[in-house]
């Protein structure tokens, strides 16, 4: 399943109506370049807003004809009829989530390690994710995973997203490394105008190819 582009990750945000303002904001650059896909992550929404809140971004995603994926929830995931899930190495069993998700994308955290991505991908992971690349605000004790994991990853057959402390000063460097989509939370939410930054990563994967390994 072709997964190439910005993957925009969701702000933690306390404050509902201005988490969905501000996801609102960074999805109006969603018109050019490439975007892979949207994620659902707010840890500072509890049980009884998440699914209200998910359903709203949702909306949005699909207004904007962006996929919407949900972070660490199968059930939410299934009740949203969302493009997909990603899970962590505690957040249940991909097996499962494929069988409940048919044919939706499911991404698996994976860290620096190969042998935990080929094991995600038996049980039926279509895309791993590998950071934190940098040194990440989001999640500062991250284990880091070196770029040139990327080349050899290509091996795997499946979409690689990188994740961790990416920006628009080292974003096409991972691509090159590569990376089939960037993960961000702060290059985007932080930024001034996170409509512009949106774009000015997402048209990136335009310009920027990765080195042959």
């Amino acid at each position: 399943m072709t997964l190439r582009g910005l993957y925009v990750i969701t702000p933690d945000d306390a404050d509902e109506a201005r988490f969905l303002e501000r996801v609102g904001r960074a999805l109006e650059g969603a018109g050019e370049g490439h975007w892979a896909a949207l994620q659902y992550r707010n840890k500072l929404a509890d049980a009884a807003v998440r699914p209200r809140q998910a359903g709203a971004v949702a909306k949005l995603a699909r207004r904007w004809g962006v996929r919407m994926i949900v972070n660490d929830d199968v059930d939410l995931a299934c009740a949203l009829g969302a493009d997909g899930v990603h899970l962590g190495a505690d957040d249940g069993s991909l097996a499962a989530a494929r069988r409940r998700l048919p044919g939706k994308l499911i991404g698996a955290t994976c860290h620096d390690s190969i042998a935990s991505a080929r094991a995600a991908i038996a049980e039926g992971a279509d895309h791993v994710a590998f950071g934190s690349v940098f040194a990440s605000r989001t999640k500062p004790r991250a284990v880091r995973a070196p770029l040139a994991l990327f080349a050899e990853a290509r091996a795997l057959g499946v979409p690689l997203v990188a994740i961790g402390g990416i920006d628009a000063d080292n974003a096409a460097q991972v691509i090159r490394a590569g990376a089939d989509a960037i993960a961000v939370i702060a290059a985007i939410f932080d930024a001034p105008d996170p409509a512009l930054r949106a774009r000015e990563l997402a048209r990136l994967f335009h310009s920027t190819r990765a080195t042959p390994s």
